[in-house]
């Protein structure tokens, strides 16, 4: 039996969402406040659950920050994020704060539906590895970034390019492949947008340490040094 956790504080869409799975062979929790989805989804036991289907705009505690949570403290089970939001930002920041998978508002049950059953069939991801150089360390399970044993404050958006960087690190990067890599491949902004966060993470890694990992390369994009 394939068990879900629906954390939606619109009663309504909830038991809508509720009823609609159940009649495709779900069986369904749900929560109404982010409070209680983080605390259902993690004193659950373990692997209860095939997948978690949460809204964003929650009250006590947004959907960003119990998706935060869960992946913070080892919970790897497939996210699905509502939104009645449609901006990229808001769905990047999704992405980059660990959900899987995210629909906007409305949406149709049978898109529902589908996109459910591709992230059961994927199933939830391994722990991945925390990634360093020097003693620059980011932890994509905990989403911590640090200098040692000093811990870095970053936005999400600042953690996914530094994670991009970080798995290039010796090597050059476009500002076309950032952008398509922590914005998006349809991103249509200004592409100035990746100095700026560059500019915030040297502040943030480089500067208060008298380092400077991240280096310009003239005609070709940025580079993390391996070295950190």
């Amino acid at each position: 039996m394939t068990r879900v956790l629906v954390v939606e504080d619109e009663v309504g869409l909830a038991e809508t969402i509720r009823d609609g799975l159940g009649r495709q062979g779900f069986t369904v929790d749900l929560a109404h406040d982010g409070v209680e989805g983080l605390w259902t989804a993690t004193e659950t036991p373990h692997g209860a659950y095939d997948a978690v289907v949460l809204d964003i705009m929650l009250p006590k505690l947004s959907g960003y920050e119990v998706c935060r949570q869960l992946r913070g403290r080892g919970i790897w089970t497939p996210v699905l994020m509502l939104t009645a939001k449609d901006g990229e930002y808001d769905e990047a920041d999704a992405l980059d704060l660990g959900a899987d998978d995210y629909l906007v508002k409305p949406f149709s049950f049978v898109v529902l539906i589908a996109h459910l059953r591709a992230l059961i069939r994927r199933g939830a991801p391994e722990r991945p590895a925390v990634l360093h150089a020097g003693d620059l360390s980011l932890d994509p399970a905990e989403r911590r970034v640090a200098r040692g044993t000093t811990t870095i404050a970053v936005t999400p958006r600042e953690f996914a390019l530094l994670e991009f960087l970080l798995r290039n690190r010796g090597h050059a990067v476009t500002k076309t492949a950032i952008i398509e890599n922590v914005w998006d491949a349809h991103f249509d902004g200004d592409p100035n947008i990746v100095e700026v966060y560059i500019g915030y993470l040297r502040k943030k890694i480089d500067h208060p340490f008298g380092r400077s990992a991240i280096e310009t390369v003239r005609g070709a994009g940025y580079r993390l040094a391996a070295d950190g």
